[in-house]
């Protein structure tokens, strides 16, 4: 299992997992925008024997069941602890939104893949002023089932916070490293998903206030 795993991972880097991003222009038949992309790919396994300390693999390491924290920094796309097993891992990425006005300078597309039936959600969190955990209202749930998997833009919900953080009864849109907020994470909640896989392009989003 160690071995196939370790395989698994290369392979998924050879097939898609650049080290920068650049323009990219046509829609593909798969969902996802053409062109150069960083790939991320979220492994779950439960088996705990596999190579997990080569992050430039591009991928991160999660219990087949269960929850991880994928604690998130910014900065060039990075990953900075693959082994996620043991309930963290840690991301690197770009500020997806430094001007705060909705529209992002690069895109998140997601899907599932591996043996059908497996799901996950993933919700976008970080403290406040106050030490409390703020999540996002907007979660992203990914699910595969038969047939071919294709990708959808999941910006809104992984690069930024809806929630009404001041308590004033509205929701506020707080994209990922705002200053409003700090300790950014993705929380992972794994139901036996075997691979959800991240491709980030340089293409812009313009995502909802609410």
């Amino acid at each position: 299992m160690k071995r196939s795993l370790a395989a698994l991972a290369l392979a998924l880097v050879v097939g898609g997992g650049l080290s920068s991003v650049a323009q990219a222009e046509d829609t593909t038949g798969n969902g996802a925008p053409s062109g150069a992309h960083y790939t991320l790919n979220i492994i779950g396994t439960s088996e705990k024997t596999a190579d997990m300390t080569d992050t430039s693999r591009h991928v991160i390491f999660v219990d087949l069941q269960g929850n991880t924290k994928i604690n998130l920094a910014e900065g060039d796309y990075a990953v900075l602890d693959g082994n996620g097993t043991d309930g963290e891992a840690a991301f690197q990425l770009p500020n997806p939104d430094p001007n705060g006005d909705g529209t992002t300078v690069y895109s998140v597309y997601a899907r599932a893949l591996g043996t059908p039936g497996g799901s996950s959600t993933t919700t976008t969190c970080a403290t406040d002023e106050a030490g409390e955990i703020e999540c996002s209202m907007y979660t992203l749930e990914l699910e595969r089932s038969r047939g071919k998997s294709t990708f959808e833009n999941v910006s809104r919900e992984l690069l930024y916070i809806y929630a009404d953080i001041d308590e004033d009864g509205d929701v506020e849109r707080v994209p990922l490293f705002d200053d409003s907020l700090e300790g950014y994470f993705w929380e992972y909640d794994n139901n036996g998903l075997r691979l959800a896989q991240l491709r980030f392009y340089e293409v812009p989003t313009t995502v909802p206030e609410a």
